[in-house]
Formats: C-alpha cells, sequence, structure tokens
C-alpha cells in the first residue's frame, strides 16, 4: 500500500485522513458516545493496518494518560475533603461592584483550574456565581461566561491543568526523552490569564444580558395546580389510573398530599382518600378542566413551593447537555421519570418557562428541567450524569482536619514534581495513595471518581497523533503551512496556533492538541527551530475555545443556568480568541525565545 500514492498522500494515509475526517462528522451531528467514536476510530486505524498492536494501544500505556488517571483519585480527595467549598466560602468574599466581581471570582477560579478539574470547579461555584448575581442585581449571563473563561485560561497555567497540555508534553517527553517542568506553561498562562480577564472587564458590555431559567420557576403556582378531593368524591377508593388522574389533558399528576404525609412520584395504584390533595404540573387554564370532569375543588392555598423538601420530596433543576439522547425526544414518550423514580414537573428555555404540559415538550439543548424526586436519590449515575447537568445537589461535604491534610499532599505533590526531586508520574502515585491512607477520600469515591470516559478519549488520541505522523500526514501538512506562510516562524506559528484554536470549537481539545503536535513538531524541525517553543504555544492555543458553547465542557455546565443562546458565545468570543492567540504568540516568544536546532 506505500506504493499507491495519490496527491503526495499513500493509500494509509488516505485511510487516515478519511477517519479522523468521519470522525469529526459523528462529534459534531451525532449524539454517539466520544470515547466510542475515539476507540471505533483507533480499531478501524488497526484492522486497516495503518497502525500495528503496539501503536494502536500505546495510549493506554503512556506517561500521560496514566498521570491524568492517578489525578483523578488525588482530586477526589480534595473535593470530599470539602477544600473547594471552603475557597468558595472564604475567599471569594462580598464584591460589590461587576469588575471586583469579575476579577474575584476568575482569578481563584483560575488558580484552582491549574492544578483541579476545570468542570469540578465550574459546577461548584456556579451556584456562588447566581447568589452574587441577585446581590449584584445583574443577570446570572453576565457573570456565567467568565467563569467558564477564567477555567480554561486557569488550566493552561500547568502541564496538569487541562488534559492537552498533559498529552502534548507527553508526546514531546517520548520523541526527545526531555520531560517539560510542570510549571513549563506557568508564566504564559498568567500573562494570557491577566489578559483574558481585563479583555472581559473592557467587554463585558458584549455579554448577554439574558434571565435566568431557573428564575422561571420562582413562582410554582404559574404551572402547578392543587386541587382537593372532597369527602364525597365517586372516585374515592379508587387508584390513580382507575380515575384517570395520572396523565390529563394539558398536564400531569405529580403529587399526592394525604393529610402531612407526600406521595412522589404519584404511582398509578396509590388510592384516592377523602381530603387528598392533588398536585398537577402543566398548563394551568386546561388543567383546571379537570375539576368538572372529577368532581375535585381548588385548594384552599398552596403548598406545593420551590423551598418545600422534605423527608418526602425534594425539587432539583437540570440542563439538558449537548450530545444528550434526550434531546428530540419527549419525557412523556419514554420511560425515563419511571427508570430514575423523578417526575419532570416544568421545562424553561431561554429564561422562559414553556407554557404546555412539560412531559409534551420536545427537549433541546440547554433546556432547564424542574424534577420532583425523592430526597435520597442518587443524581449522579452513570444514566444520569450522560444525559443531564444537575446544578445543584443535596450532598452535604464536611470541612475539617482532613481539608489541611489534603491540601497539604496537593502542594507536596506539585512542590516534588516542579523542583526535579520526582518526576510527575512518581509524585502523583505517591500523592494518590497519601489521599487513601489519611481517608481524605474512600476507594469506592476514588474509583467512582475516575473518568475513565475521557481517559479512553485521551488513550485514543495518542493513537490518532501517532498516524498522523506515521502516515506522512505530519510532514506533509507541515511543507503545506511552510508554502504557504513561508519561512517565518512566527507565522507559521500562528498560523498553526489558529487553526488550533479553530479546530477545537468542535472537537475535544485533548484530541486537537494529539492531532497537531505532530505538525507543529514537524514544521518547527524543517525550518530549523527547537519544537519546544512552538508546542508551549500549541498547549495554549488548543484550550483557548471561547466562541462556541460545545468548545469546552464547563462552557455546556453554564450555558443552561445562564440561560445563553449559541450566539451569544460567539458575540465576545470570537473577539476572545484573537486577543488571547496575540497574547499567546507574544508571551511565548519572550520566554522562550526562538532557538535554532544545533547540528
Amino acid at each position: 500500500m506505500d506504493s499507491i500514492v495519490f496527491w503526495g498522500f499513500n493509500l494509509y494515509a488516505w485511510i487516515t485522513i478519511a477517519t479522523v475526517l468521519t470522525m469529526f462528522t459523528i462529534m459534531l451531528f451525532t449524539k454517539l458516545r466520544t470515547d466510542m467514536v475515539f476507540l471505533g476510530a483507533v480499531g478501524f486505524l488497526f484492522v486497516t493496518g495503518v497502525l500495528d498492536a503496539k501503536e494502536a494501544f500505546s495510549g493506554f500505556s503512556s506517561t500521560s494518560v496514566i498521570v491524568i488517571g492517578v489525578l483523578f483519585v488525588v482530586v477526589a480527595g480534595l473535593t470530599q475533603t470539602g477544600v473547594l467549598q471552603w475557597i468558595s466560602k472564604h475567599l471569594l468574599g462580598q464584591p460589590k461592584t461587576y469588575t471586583k466581581a469579575i476579577v474575584r471570582m476568575m482569578l481563584p477560579v483560575a488558580v484552582l483550574s491549574s492544578f483541579l478539574s476545570n468542570t469540578t470547579i465550574v459546577a461548584l461555584f456556579v451556584g456562588v456565581v447566581k447568589v452574587w448575581a441577585k446581590k449584584l442585581n445583574v443577570s446570572p449571563s453576565k457573570l456565567l461566561i467568565p467563569l467558564s473563561y477564567a477555567s480554561g485560561m486557569g488550566g493552561v497555567c500547568t502541564l496538569i491543568g487541562t488534559p492537552p497540555n498533559m498529552i502534548i508534553s507527553g508526546l514531546y517527553a517520548e520523541k526527545t526523552g526531555i520531560a517539560m517542568n510542570v510549571l513549563t506553561t506557568t508564566i504564559p498562562g498568567l500573562f494570557c490569564l491577566f489578559i483574558g480577564v481585563l479583555s472581559v472587564i473592557a467587554m463585558r458590555k458584549l455579554l448577554p444580558n439574558r434571565k435566568s431559567s431557573e428564575s422561571a420557576f420562582e413562582s410554582t403556582g404559574d404551572y402547578t395546580v392543587e386541587l382537593m378531593v372532597p369527602s364525597d368524591n365517586p372516585h374515592i377508593g379508587e387508584t390513580v389510573a382507575e380515575a384517570g388522574l395520572t396523565n390529563i389533558p394539558g398536564g400531569h399528576l405529580i403529587e399526592i398530599i394525604h393529610y402531612d404525609e407526600m406521595i412522589t412520584p404519584a404511582i398509578d395504584d396509590e388510592p384516592i382518600l377523602g381530603g387528598d390533595r392533588l398536585v398537577f404540573a402543566g398548563q394551568i387554564d386546561e388543567i383546571f378542566n379537570v375539576k368538572k370532569s372529577h368532581g375535585l375543588v381548588s385548594a384552599d392555598h398552596h403548598l406545593f413551593t420551590m423551598s418545600e423538601e422534605d423527608r418526602n420530596r425534594q425539587l432539583r433543576t437540570a440542563y439538558v447537555k449537548f450530545g444528550s439522547k434526550l434531546i428530540g425526544t419527549k419525557i412523556g414518550g419514554s420511560t425515563f421519570e419511571k427508570d430514575n423514580n423523578m417526575i419532570l414537573v416544568a421545562v424553561a428555555r431561554n429564561g422562559e418557562r414553556i407554557k404546555q404540559s412539560p412531559r409534551d415538550v420536545v427537549l433541546q439543548a440547554g433546556d432547564t428541567l424542574l424534577f420532583a424526586c425523592p430526597p435520597r436519590i442518587n443524581l449522579h449515575t452513570a444514566l444520569l450524569s450522560s444525559q443531564l447537568q444537575f446544578s445543584d445537589s443535596s450532598e452535604v461535604v464536611t470541612i475539617g482536619p482532613r481539608t489541611i491534610v489534603s491540601s497539604t499532599i496537593m502542594i507536596a505533590m506539585i512542590a516534588l514534581s516542579a523542583l526535579g526531586v520526582l518526576p510527575l508520574l512518581q509524585s502523583a502515585f505517591i500523592a494518590a495513595a497519601a489521599m487513601l491512607l489519611f481517608r481524605c477520600c474512600t476507594s469506592e469515591q476514588a474509583m467512582k471518581a475516575i473518568n475513565w470516559e475521557i481517559l479512553m478519549v485521551f488513550a485514543g488520541s495518542v493513537a490518532l497523533g501517532l498516524a498522523i505522523e506515521k502516515t506522512g500526514i505530519a510532514e506533509r501538512l507541515a511543507y503545506g503551512i511552510l508554502d504557504v506562510c513561508g519561512t517565518n516562524p512566527l507565522v507559521v506559528m500562528t498560523a498553526i496556533c489558529l487553526v488550533g484554536t479553530f479546530i477545537t470549537e468542535f472537537i475535544s481539545n485533548t484530541a486537537a492538541g494529539a492531532m497537531f503536535f505532530p505538525i507543529m513538531y514537524e514544521a518547527a524541525e524543517q525550518l530549523g527551530y527547537e519544537p519546544f517553543p512552538f508546542l508551549v504555544a500549541l498547549m495554549i492555543s488548543v484550550s483557548s475555545s471561547f466562541a462556541t458553547p460545545i468548545g469546552s465542557p464547563t462552557h455546556m455546565l453554564v450555558y443552561g443556568p445562564g440561560g445563553y443562546r449559541f450566539s451569544d458565545f460567539m458575540r465576545i468570543g470570537l473577539l476572545m480568541n484573537i486577543i488571547i492567540l496575540a497574547a499567546n504568540i507574544l508571551i511565548v516568544n519572550l520566554v522562550y525565545p526562538l532557538t535554532p536546532i544545533t547540528p
């Protein structure tokens, strides 16, 4: 097959190109899991002979992938001991102006994101930011995009802060035998963060002023109706299903109140008693028709409220994730509620409640759903976590002596690696073991903290990057870039980083880093320069996705709570991409001047 050449690429190269393009298409236009797409691509490259067995599965033994897996355990220790909660409570303060709020929020979030999972931090701080928004009398949408941006810009400040840094530094170590310091990107990252914070403040008028979707649920009387069963009602003694009250025109039964006992969710075989309160959700004017048809009367006052939470029921809001299988479906047309033991109460979109039966709403990405569910329900099962992002949790973390212990373990891990005492992999293993030894987290919590889907994507990205390099695609693309951009190293660096920034708006930044590594490395060598500064610039660029909500998992976390639209990110994000790209190229070349390769 190596002898068959078309447009400068052999057959193996064309198979790789077709595989990569197919991956992009699948990830953009389908709901298939990202890890399955990557593993399928690697399997196809192996079956077709592009990669041998060792190469195809090299990602699973890659040092950078193993480090990321071990760091999940370290993060579990920090999370379970309340480190993040302590920081959010004591370090953020109570800002009195919007500008102060931006600074007080973005800087701590960025620092935390340099060492911990971006998604974990943003998920925690969303609640804090919404409280701030009320105190500052501004829309949460003015603060939540900057929150997500801060986590992304902070992540590039260390090698362990974001997956592309780990992947690129790991590939560089395998290529050259030289390990990058864990603080390699700190100075460039901090400079870009500083420019980013100033840019957000300067462009704050470009941030949308959206109504929070959750505010549409504040008055439960707008979308729920409470009707009472009089003592002479003919349906007394019948079950809910027998009386025909489960699903009615315009809504459905979500709760039954037997005196002081709440039955949530309302089950079909629950008997109806005199004096019962029946709580229906949906379109009020249509639901009221059931009064006449079933001989019910209006309740004297409304007991079902957002603040109501006791041993029988809790109300939880969730947002439909991008790529969720719920998109384009109706809850009423599935067994979702039954499978997860919860009842859909209302649906909001773009800050406004949808005025129809919630079970009949065709769901879209970013929709806000209000559920009534048992108080001890697990909101973070694999099924729920893959479809919905819950904004609140009933889990309470205790802050105590282990909070200090876990923080010390984390600081020690960074210090050992940064000072060159131990390689990052060894120091991470020691830190993970210490977290378990000092009971900062249990072994069960540690295993649950490991995100296997992300690890599969990392491993697949390494193999794809190897295929791009092995088949000569990287070399040909590097020559093509040189033909277009000339031999000026700054122009070539900027061009590749610009393309990398654009690509990472639509695919995993980990994949972008792995795919662009061989191209950037080859281009630097063809120019006769050491690849190191080129790769540092690449690390920052593939993590600088600001213009689309699908460019980063943290953008998806704030999309629903902020009541955003897709275009909201583009309005400020495109300018942010250009600004951070310019800052990136400037600072990298000041900190790591271009050095010609010595013969």
